[in-house]
């Protein structure tokens, strides 16, 4: 009996353990998606409000479209703090409202093309997933290059596995520069909350191309919140 009672109590304190642990691990990842939002929005508005600043002397119209977007970008962010994940169809929005800035700063030099499966834009994924991605192939490909810079975003469902790619043809990386860019607050942040939903069941790796750098995503088939995964 007595044993018996050590061993209930061992068990118990064991599982408060564990629980006190998760309770930590999920303010932990809450904390970090709050620091990627609250580092967003200054960091929108610096250079949305600069872009602004310098269109009103030649385009008028140009700078109330993304006065526009702005707007609509930070109306959105709002609605969504603090959520941990949505659709893929709302991530895409976002970062479609996001685009919309970026375009108006870089014209013609910026071309985006989706090629995302239907079915694809109903699976759940992190919130903030895609924006720190793209944002970092405008930053090191597209706004390095003379020319116009292509960015592809490709979503499927591959059998029980969502599969996400951003592929940019910008001027690349160099070894130094990617193991920089792993250390960054948005790679880092991202990394640490996909292995805190989905375990070691994930993959988020970035390929140094001949021309441009690829990051590919692959995550759990999820159509629901309860992570329910289809066939």
């Amino acid at each position: 009996i007595v044993g018996l009672s050590h061993a209930l109590l061992y068990y118990r304190e064991s599982r408060d353990r564990a629980l006190r642990t998760a309770q930590l691990e999920t303010r932990l990842m809450e904390a970090q998606l709050k620091t990627l939002q609250q580092q967003l929005h200054p960091h929108f508005l610096f250079n949305t409000l600069h872009a602004v600043s310098t269109l009103m002397h030649r385009d008028v119209a140009a700078a109330d479209r993304m006065l526009v977007r702005l707007s609509d970008l930070l109306r959105l962010t709002l609605e969504r703090l603090g959520e941990q994940e949505v659709t893929l169809a709302s991530e895409l929005d976002f970062l479609r409202k996001y685009l919309d800035i970026e375009r108006t700063r870089f014209a013609d030099r910026l071309v985006v093309r989706f090629d995302i499966s239907p079915e694809a834009e109903a699976a759940f994924v992190p919130t903030l997933l895609l924006q720190p991605l793209v944002e970092n192939a405008i930053k090191h490909g597209v706004a390095r290059k003379s020319g116009a810079g292509h960015i592809d975003i490709v979503a499927r469902h591959d059998d029980d596995k969502l599969r996400i790619e951003i592929r940019d043809d910008g001027v690349g990386l160099s070894e130094d520069a990617l193991t920089a860019l792993h250390k960054g607050i948005g790679v880092s942040t991202t990394r640490a909350r996909l292995q805190h939903q989905f375990g070691a069941d994930f993959r988020f790796e970035f390929h140094r191309l001949s021309q441009g750098v690829a990051v590919i995503v692959v995550v759990p088939w999820r159509v629901d919140r309860q992570g329910h995964t289809t066939g």
